[in-house]
């Protein structure tokens, strides 16, 4: 059993302050597979102080450099794909082919903003029109400081990514808290950051936990930027330790996305990705399109494909490769889905076949649910659920499906499957939210942006948004 124990603080691993330790699960065999402290206050404290130390001569560095060290950490990551891939999914649960995608979505990541740092050198000091006679303006953009980053525990190393690459790319220095349900991959960040010799103090990971952890990183006056991951409510709270001090922040929160299927749509092709809206990852998943709306034309044809889709599912070990249905993460998250499904118990809904695909006699295993006609005011239409289960309604035209669509407190993403791909746009249009799919899976690539409107966050990730997240623009005017 593996004991994370340390922090590492200024390149160098130093014994946690904490005293309490927190079991890491491996969900699929119910067993203890590591300990991880829960952290302290004091160890936040000295990673700041290190972030803080290294700061001048990283943002001194310039782009090109820090360019290098993201590409270096890229190429690290491919050389450890395998054993991160296994790794991610022993600690999180999901299927081996999800871990290896993730691999390649974090090196993307980190290669992309290599190329963003580099070139951000080109643009620093370009010319700005000013709009007056006889003056002239220079831009430049300069790291916003030490960024404390959370992450949540359902992408491992992708949302590190999403965080670590632009922020580094930027010019800032970082305290890093991984999710204490999934450290084990992190880990493997620290590790990398020795390596390839980044300089002390650019990158501080610090285990924990909310409490020991989470709270004192978001609360210290030494942190200039905050980028959090994860619920709404934890989100509110970030959120208000950054208003003291007027701090910059970005939250990327829930969400209760919709996917809509017009009566022209090619329902293979719908079925295929309403299952992967709300069972990849085992639905736990910000962006999962588990509000399915589809036109009354074609519901009964759709869903009976859907639950031919859904009972040829394989749950079973993470690691075998025929596995495409892994467990909850714990059994805390396992126990929150059944509590909803308890709830629509309660509310008289039905799901719409008892789905009969095999599930193993371990592991936190929850079997997919579709249920239709679930009423509006329903917690399952409304709340984020965070497992396989998704709720129906059905339209009869375009203006119904938006007004349901729209009518929620989120607004992350949105998948739309249709015919016409003029209509498809049109209907993605006068969609609220931040991320729309159009007769495509759920895709997130590097170059564009990610996050969402309303209680689904404020502020980008990833693309020219992301690095600019962790920038501030600074005008500098004089007589031409």
């Amino acid at each position: 059993m593996q004991a994370l124990m340390h922090q590492f603080i200024d390149n160098q691993w130093v014994a946690s302050r904490g005293e309490r330790r927190l079991a890491v699960i491996d969900p699929y065999r119910e067993a203890v597979i590591a300990e991880v402290t829960a952290g302290a206050a004091e160890d936040v404290d000295a990673a700041v102080n290190a972030a803080r130390r290294a700061l001048p001569a990283w943002r001194a560095l310039g782009g090109a450099a820090r360019g290098a060290y993201l590409d270096a950490l890229a190429d690290a990551l491919e050389t450890r794909r395998s054993e991160l891939a296994m790794l991610s999914s022993r600690n999180n649960g999901k299927p081996r082919a999800e871990a290896e995608q993730d691999l390649s979505d974090a090196i993307a990541c980190y290669r992309h903003y290599a190329g963003e740092a580099r070139a951000l050198d080109a643009r620093q000091g370009e010319a700005v029109a000013t709009g007056e006679t006889g003056l002239l303006s220079r831009r430049y953009q300069d790291p916003v400081g030490v960024a404390g980053l959370i992450t949540p525990w359902n992408f491992p190393l992708v949302s590190s990514a999403w965080k670590l690459a632009p922020a580094l790319a930027a010019g800032c220095t970082v305290v890093f808290k991984p999710s204490e349900v999934t450290p084990l991959p992190e880990q493997a960040l620290a590790e990398i950051a020795l390596a390839i010799g980044l300089p002390p103090g650019v990158v501080n990971l610090v285990h924990g936990d909310g409490e020991q952890v989470g709270a004192p990183l978001t609360a210290h006056p030494g942190v200039d930027k905050l980028s959090f991951t994860g619920s709404t409510p934890v989100g509110e709270a970030v959120m208000a330790a950054a208003a003291r001090g007027i701090r910059n922040v970005s939250l990327e929160l829930g969400g209760k996305s919709p996917i809509l299927v017009t009566e022209d749509a090619d329902l293979d092709l719908a079925a295929e990705l309403v299952l992967a809206g709300f069972c990849y990852n085992a639905g736990q998943m910000c962006s999962a399109t588990s509000r399915l709306l589809v036109h009354e034309a074609v519901a009964e044809a759709l869903h009976a494909r859907l639950d031919a889709a859904v009972a040829e599912l394989v749950a079973g070990d993470p690691l075998d490769a025929a596995t495409t249905l892994g467990p909850l993460v714990n059994a805390a998250q396992r126990d929150r889905v059944a509590g909803f499904l308890a709830t629509a118990e309660a509310e008289g809904l039905a799901p719409t076949t008892e789905v009969r695909i095999a599930l193993p006699h371990h592991g936190h295993f929850v079997a997919p649910r579709v249920f239709r006609d679930v009423p509006v005011d329903s917690r399952l239409w409304r709340e984020e659920i965070f497992g396989p289960v998704l709720c129906s309604r059905s339209f009869r035209d375009d203006e119904a499906a938006v007004a349901m669509a729209n009518d929620s407190d989120f607004g992350l993403a949105a998948s739309v499957v249709a015919g016409d791909p003029a209509r498809a746009e049109a209907l993605a249009g006068r969609l609220t939210a931040g991320n729309v799919w159009c007769n495509t899976h759920q895709v997130a690539p590097p170059g564009l942006g990610w996050g969402g409107m309303k209680g689904s966050g404020i502020g980008r990730e990833l693309g020219r948004a992301g690095l600019e997240a962790y920038l501030e623009a600074r005008y500098v005017t004089r007589p031409s």
